[in-house]
């Protein structure tokens, strides 16, 4: 196999043509039945992990180059993650790939039934800034696990963090298995999948991109799963353990400065605490950023100036809190509490995506119901409570991708737990064995000895109608 190479943009044919020069490989690849052994999916598992052990300095380091993410959100959040999903493929996978025998119904006996995973083929990925590594290789480990090929597009905002994942990629994988095409999200993205059929399609990103994903997609009937976004509430019960409550949303909320898809976008807390649950979580992001945040080895930066100007519009709706300082020569915008914020509001209307928390504050569960239903589907849902009859009410009622009880975030980490949106939130899932479900597709085969034929199914019938009759009923 001739060693990887990365793909820099360039005119669109000439582009459209060295992507398919790529496919074309992978296909055939694919079609030679490398990828589908047990060994060798555990084999590039191993590989994968360790050619990331290599590079976690640089990572790291690239991470903190391109906004600032602390070394500990770094490990934390994106490497540390990706090792947990590589040790549970590896000890699971065998289970994953075993054939699994169903029921046969009793016509159709002495035949068994059977369920085979099968891997997709060539199948695309495709990553966005935030997360740039994590939400690159978490998915890449399910497509490996599942016996695919794959092709691999960065996000072009985190040029550092691309650089290192081509070099991983390129220095331990062959394109013809594996392979990188950078450059600009836009061009590339409607190149891959607007003029090539790819056997999946997997996109992270905002909803208004996975939306054009899904359409150039279709043109092909190219089957997609889409990570996307929304506004994700959390809601504080009266009966909620404040200070708890505060510590655990203000890190949520503010990991990241606020860019994880899965951030609680707004607070609904009751009235009878409001008072209270706002000086303590205001408390809370002091102690853990100090009186200047701007000054934290701990806070990180808005992804670009663009983003940056987005957010700042935000500020100029409702009455601020706490925090509200903003640097644009450093994208820096202090950890932010907003109060006093009308349904109408644009920070009521779109994903927020930053450092910048509104506080709602209701009576009724159904005035909570009326928020959420503003912008329904949320990616996740966050209720803090005392209560479980509280807490079964909101998990029962909202239709959310995932979440938790007491905690935030969390749900991402247990690869035992499927993660995905719902609505416009996303389609599909992933992590673990729904990872492998993901990239796999289940074939269902009978198997018949021969030892015995019942003539009932054959011409002439006869009285054969009265026993089938039986037989099915």
């Amino acid at each position: 196999m001739e060693p990887a190479t990365t793909v820099a943009p360039s005119k669109a044919s000439n582009l459209s043509a060295e992507i398919e020069t790529i496919r074309e490989k992978q296909r055939a690849f694919f079609a030679s039945g490398a990828t589908r052994p047990y060994a060798f999916r555990k084999a590039q598992l191993k590989k994968l992990w360790q050619a990331v052990k290599s590079r976690e300095h640089d990572l790291i380091d690239a991470l903190k180059k391109d906004f600032r993410k602390p070394e500990f959100e770094g490990y934390g959040t994106e490497i540390g993650p990706f090792y947990g999903e590589v040790k549970h493929a590896l000890q699971e996978l065998g289970n994953w790939m075993r054939p699994e025998k169903v029921h046969t119904p009793l016509p159709f006996l002495p035949s068994t039934s059977w369920r085979y995973h099968d891997p997709l083929g060539n199948v695309l990925i495709i990553s966005p800034w935030n997360y740039p590594f994590l939400l690159m290789f978490r998915p890449l480990v399910s497509a490996i696990a599942g016996g695919n090929t794959v092709i691999l597009k960065p996000s072009e905002m985190t040029a550092h963090v691309a650089a290192v994942i081509t070099d991983i990629i390129t220095t331990h994988f062959t394109e013809e298995y594996i392979a990188v095409i950078n450059g600009d999200g836009e061009e590339v993205g409607n190149l891959l999948v607007g003029e090539h059929h790819f056997d999946h399609v997997f996109f992270t990103g905002s909803v208004g991109v996975g939306k054009k994903i899904m359409a150039m997609a279709a043109k092909h009937l190219s089957p997609v799963t889409l990570e996307l976004g929304g506004k994700s509430p959390c809601i504080v019960d009266k009966t909620a353990d404040l200070a708890f409550a505060a510590k655990k949303i203000a890190w949520s909320k503010f990991v990241n400065a606020g860019q994880t898809c899965v951030a609680p976008d707004y607070v609904l807390v009751h009235e009878e605490v409001r008072e209270k649950f706002i000086g303590l979580i205001t408390a809370q992001v002091n102690r853990m950023y100090g009186d200047d945040p701007r000054q934290s080895p701990d806070f990180a930066r808005i992804i670009s100036n663009r983003r940056f100007n987005a957010l700042l519009k935000y500020l100029e709706e409702g009455k601020i809190v706490a925090g509200g300082h903003t640097d644009a020569t450093d994208r820096y915008i202090a950890p932010t509490l907003i109060t006093d914020i009308n349904a109408s509001d644009k920070i009521m209307q779109e994903e927020i995506f930053g450092p910048i928390l509104p506080i709602v504050s209701y009576r009724t569960d159904a005035e909570v119901l009326q928020w959420i239903s503003m912008n329904p589907y949320p990616l996740a849902l966050y209720i803090y409570t005392s209560s479980r009859k509280v807490a079964n009410f909101y998990i029962e009622q909202v239709r959310f991708g995932g979440g938790c009880v007491n905690n935030g975030l969390i749900h991402l980490g247990n690869e035992a737990l499927p993660f995905g949106g719902v609505g416009t939130s996303g389609i599909g899932q992933y992590h673990g064995e729904f990872g492998f479900q993901t990239f796999t597709r289940v074939k269902s085969v009978v198997k018949t000895p021969t030892w015995l034929d019942a003539p009932l199914w054959y011409p002439p019938y006869k009285d054969h109608v009265k026993w089938i009759r039986k037989i099915f009923r």
